[in-house]
Order: C-alpha cells, then sequence, then structure tokens
C-alpha cells in the first residue's frame, strides 16, 4: 500500500477538496492492513478500508469533516465494543484533508498525527528514502505516519519494433517510472520475449492504434515506413500528446510538415514533434541512436514532471539526422 499522490490529484481535481481515511495500526483481527485507505468527497468515495460499519463511520466523519473544514483527526476503534463487528481487533484511523495546494512532495509521505517531533527513528527512515531510495512500509513510527507516494509511471509509446525499436525499448526499460507501449503492425514484428513491464500491441491498422494512447503520452515513431510514419503523426496531432518524435532526416520532415499542414492540422501544432532525434554526435549505431533517443524521452517526461523521472527540468536539444 502507498499514498497515490496522481490520483489523488485527480480526486480532487474532479470533485474539489477531499478527506483520505487511511489505517496506521492493526491490533488482532481486522478487515485491512495498514496503509489501506478509502478517500471521501460530499457525494462519492474511492477506495476501501473495510470493514462494513468501521468504513460506514469513518466516512461519516470525514465528510463531517468537508463541511466544517476540519484539516486532520485520529480515532483507535475496538471492532467489537465500538463498532459490534465479529472481528476481536483493533485498529487506528486517521482522517486527512486535503486540496490540490496540500499534497506532499518527495517520495515520503512523513508527518505527525500528535504533536511529537520526530525521533531518531523517523529521522532514519526519511534519509534512507530520500538518499538511498528505500521506500518504507505504511507504518506509524513514534506518533508519525510515514507512507511512501506512488508516482504514476509516464506513459511512452514506441511506435516500430526494427532494429532501433528494439534497441530504444531495451534501454528504456532499465530507467524507473515509465510506463511503455509498443506498437507494431504484427506479433511476427516483436521479438520473441517482450521485456518485463512493457506491453506489445500489435496493430494491423498501426494509425489507429493512435486513438488509444493517453493524451499525456510521450511518443517516439520509428516504423519500417514513412507512409505509416506520416498516418501515425497525423493520428496523434488528432488524439493530442504530450511529446512526440519522429526519426528521419531534415528533408523527411520538410515533406512530412507540408503534407500534415495540407491534412488540417495548423503549424503551430505540426512543430510540437521532433524530427531529427536524438543525438548525431552518437553516431548511427541503432543502439547508440537508442541512447540520444532515450535522453530525449528523459527531457520530455521531465519537463512534464511525469512518472518517477518527473523531476522538472531543461536541457539542449540535438537532434539525429537519418531514416
Amino acid at each position: 500500500m502507498s499514498f497515490d499522490r496522481a490520483h489523488l490529484a485527480t480526486l480532487i481535481a474532479d470533485h474539489g477538496p477531499v478527506v483520505r481515511v487511511v489505517v496506521t495500526q492493526v491490533a488482532g483481527s481486522a478487515p485491512r492492513e495498514v496503509g489501506a485507505s478509502v478517500t471521501v468527497w460530499p457525494d462519492g468515495q474511492d477506495g476501501t478500508i473495510g470493514g462494513g460499519t468501521l468504513e460506514y463511520e469513518a466516512v461519516a466523519t470525514a465528510r463531517a469533516m468537508l463541511t466544517q473544514g476540519r484539516d486532520i483527526a485520529t480515532r483507535t476503534v475496538a471492532l467489537g465494543p465500538d463498532m459490534g463487528q465479529c472481528c476481536g481487533g483493533r485498529v487506528r484511523l486517521l482522517w486527512e484533508r486535503f486540496t490540490e495546494t496540500s499534497l506532499p512532495e518527495g517520495d515520503t509521505f512523513c508527518r505527525p498525527i500528535t504533536d511529537a517531533p520526530a525521533t531518531l527513528k523517523v529521522q532514519q527512515i526519511q534519509t534512507r528514502a530520500r538518499n538511498q531510495g528505500d521506500a518504507p512500509a505504511p507504518a506509524l513510527v513514534d506518533g508519525w505516519m510515514i507512507e511512501p507516494i506512488t508516482t504514476t509511471p509516464a506513459p511512452v509509446w514506441i511506435w516500430g519494433a526494427g532494429h532501433v525499436g528494439r534497441a530504444l525499448v531495451a534501454t528504456l526499460t532499465a530507467l524507473p517510472g515509465l510506463a511503455i507501449t509498443w506498437v507494431d503492425t504484427g506479433p511476427d514484428r516483436f521479438p520473441g520475449t517482450i521485456p518485463e513491464g512493457v506491453t506489445a500491441l500489435p496493430a494491423p491498422n498501426i494509425a489507429e492504434a493512435t486513438r488509444f494512447a493517453p493524451t499525456n503520452a510521450h511518443h517516439i515513431v520509428m516504423t519500417y515506413s514513412h507512409a505509416l510514419d506520416q498516418a501515425i503523426c497525423d493520428g496523434l496531432l488528432t488524439r493530442g500528446f504530450a511529446s512526440a518524435g519522429l526519426i528521419g532526416s531534415d528533408t523527411k520532415w520538410a515533406r512530412f510538415r507540408k503534407r500534415l499542414q495540407q491534412s488540417g492540422h495548423p503549424f503551430a501544432e505540426i512543430d510540437r514533434i521532433r524530427c531529427p532525434i536524438g543525438d548525431k554526435a552518437l553516431g548511427k549505431h541503432p543502439a547508440a541512436i537508442a541512447l540520444g533517443v532515450a535522453a530525449d524521452i528523459v527531457r520530455d517526461v521531465a519537463r512534464a514532471g511525469d512518472g518517477a523521472l518527473g523531476d522538472k527540468g531543461t536541457g539542449n536539444d540535438r537532434r539525429l539526422s537519418g531514416d
């Protein structure tokens, strides 16, 4: 279990301020584990802490907090005596109100639920998470609730499973925080083993697959056909995207740019597609091309603030010429 900041931000954008109820401690038999949570807004909820009456009462308290404007509350509940439930255990719950400006940053959400200062143990957990990437398990430690923060992976779509596409996928799978979708015209275009964490999408009408891509996806187009490349670019411009790159030369891009404008796309949108891509200084070996293109993707994801790579950043773009 973890604190899903991106999902919570979406709920806030859709419903306004919310109250998240999280299980901070469990003793004996209980319906859910530490870290389980339910998020509540005036006319809905998301997630569950289980327990029937326990959750019903927790949600009612959360809605009262939204009405009253209260930000935090905590309570220990004996499931038998307090809730009339057959479970013989006890749980401690924490209610917290969140708005779009109060979401935590970083990789770990560590906050006091009492007036206790951070003990050495708490500080050590924070230091390990910050310096070593050691994500802690959800726990109440010396009066502080600690949860790892989930970062939603950034969607990256690779169009083409040729030599460069394969090298690029192999390079990107070593990086955290990316959800890679790999698209080509048929199953025979892909290697026999697809890397773990990569979704292979055979699409006989490959341009039609653009409508399945999320609008916040980052795209690299490098199929075996200029006609397919152009059709994919046309589909992406219609669908919308966070960033897009096309392998090719300046001549190829000039031709595509004119044709895409004739298809009705404004130049301001067309010019969001990068072509050429990568770093020409690295050479034309597929692995070298993949390194330069992967660097482009990392920069794009960082600028967008997505995924585990999503620290805002800038970088000088260097391009790869070639077909």
